[in-house]
């Protein structure tokens, strides 16, 4: 994948952020290189898939 961007005069005033992700970047500026890496040290056995609250629909 190639991208190819045009960087021109940028003035940020204010940032809120609410939350972040498990895996997110956030960044103002210029960067050269942006590399991804990941890494899962957890067991595969202790991995449990599901709700962690149950979910009661409104009504």
């Amino acid at each position: 994948m190639e991208l190819n961007v045009i960087n021109r005069e940028l003035h940020v005033e204010n940032i809120e952020i609410i939350g972040i992700a498990s895996s997110a970047l956030f960044m103002i500026g210029d960067a050269e290189t942006i590399q991804q890496a990941s890494t899962f040290d957890t067991p595969a056995e202790s991995l449990i898939i599901g709700p962690f609250v149950p979910f009661v629909p409104r009504g």
